[in-house]
């Protein structure tokens, strides 16, 4: 595989090592890529490098140089995170950062290390980094139905399709629960408790064909050609765009307080992404509810959140919520509507298939799915 680097653009470019679970060899490519380029010539260093006790990991370090980690003191304890200035200091061509996903601790300038990599991209570095299929957003609710576990570490969707390349390290799961067996994951005791927990074999098995999926859907995303747009207004190029690469769908998601919000917009964001879409995320108030209090508080929370994935929020007015709704769907050339399914008991559920049923019946020429909780599986 050639360095990343050889015609610099103003911008670094980011490649991706995705695997489905700890131990499939991801840092281990990271970190060859990067040996390979400094015999290469090229001007490489490790900006951030966990080893988790991996003796093979640790010796792909040798000979390359590593930034510094900043000790940052929180509530008595000091944690070590990535050294971005350091790094921007330093200004090399090619830098390898492990754990793509991972939170930085409070007190750090940004609160997530793939905020950190975006800065050193922005400053025309390279960078090379390592991170799993389940800590992509629009897929958190269906990692927690197959694991039961959520997920709190993720990356917006958009971050990762903006990687010039994302490649897939693949080892069959029982391959993996070998290494695992062994030693050569975990130390003995944690071993134990991943494969009580996250490493059963069906549980990989599911893991590891959603980051085929989305390996080869990243592939899809990067042979859009559209390099033969010519010059035009913003309006005109995307009128060009949508005919280059068939996007006529536009979706709606409709947000309320309600905790499974948060849910839909997962799963409607990735609808939008692989048909190439646009999606916006709208709440409707209504004026005889107060603008204020928790309810109007957690539905901006939840657009804020429509916002962080790239997803365009709206804040409707609207006694009618089902007319506002179709109202605004019509007006901007909206194709699909996605509604939470109501899952608590009484005059909420009542109301919430209501609204439903009226959404179904005023938008008969969209399409309208009601989209339910995933549930964790049952042990």
């Amino acid at each position: 595989m050639s360095p990343l680097n050889p015609a610099r653009e103003d911008r670094g470019k980011l490649r991706i090592y995705l695997g489905y679970a700890a131990g499939v060899g991801k840092t281990y490519q990271m970190l060859a890529e990067a040996q390979d380029a400094k015999q290469a010539g090229h001007d490489v260093v490790v900006g951030y490098f966990e080893p988790h006790g991996r003796v093979d990991t640790i010796a792909k370090t040798r000979g390359l140089e590593m930034i510094g980690r900043r000790r940052i003191e929180y509530r008595g304890t000091v944690f070590e995170e990535m050294d971005t200035a350091a790094i921007l200091a330093r200004r090399p061509g090619i830098c390898a950062v492990d754990e793509f996903p991972h939170t930085n601790v409070p007190g750090s300038e940004r609160p997530k290390r793939w905020q950190d990599v975006q800065v050193l991209l922005d400053a025309g570095i390279d960078v090379i980094t390592t991170m799993n299929i389940q800590h992509l957003e629009s897929l958190n609710d269906q990692v927690f139905a197959i694991s039961g576990i959520r997920v709190r570490e993720t990356i917006p969707d958009w971050v990762v399709q903006q990687a010039d390349q994302v490649v897939m390290v693949d080892l069959t799961p029982r391959a993996l629960l070998n290494r695992l067996i062994r030693g050569v994951v975990y130390a003995p005791d944690k071993a134990q408790r991943a494969l009580d927990h996250f490493f059963k074999e069906s549980t990989l098995v599911a893991l590891r064909e959603l980051a085929l999926r989305q390996t080869a859907h990243e592939v899809e995303i990067r042979q859009l050609d559209l390099e033969d747009i010519p010059p035009a207004t913003p309006a005109l190029q995307s009128s060009f765009e949508a005919r280059v690469t068939g996007r006529t769908d536009r979706i709606l998601v409709y947000v309320t307080s309600d905790p499974s919000s948060a849910m839909v917009i997962r799963r409607a964001k990735r609808v939008a992404d692989y048909l190439q879409a646009d999606c916006f995320a709208v709440a409707v108030d209504q004026p005889s509810v107060p603008r204020n209090g928790d309810a109007w508080e957690a539905t901006e929370r939840h657009l804020n959140f429509a916002r962080h994935l790239h997803v365009e929020a709206r804040r409707l007015e609207g006694e009618e919520v089902a007319s506002a709704l179709v109202d605004f769907a019509r007006r901007n050339g909206i194709t699909q509507i996605f509604l939470a399914r109501p899952k608590e008991r009484g005059i909420h559920t009542f109301l919430r298939r209501n609204l439903a049923q009226k959404v179904v019946q005023l938008a008969r020429d969209m399409q309208v799915t009601i989209a339910a909780e995933r549930e964790a599986p049952h042990s």
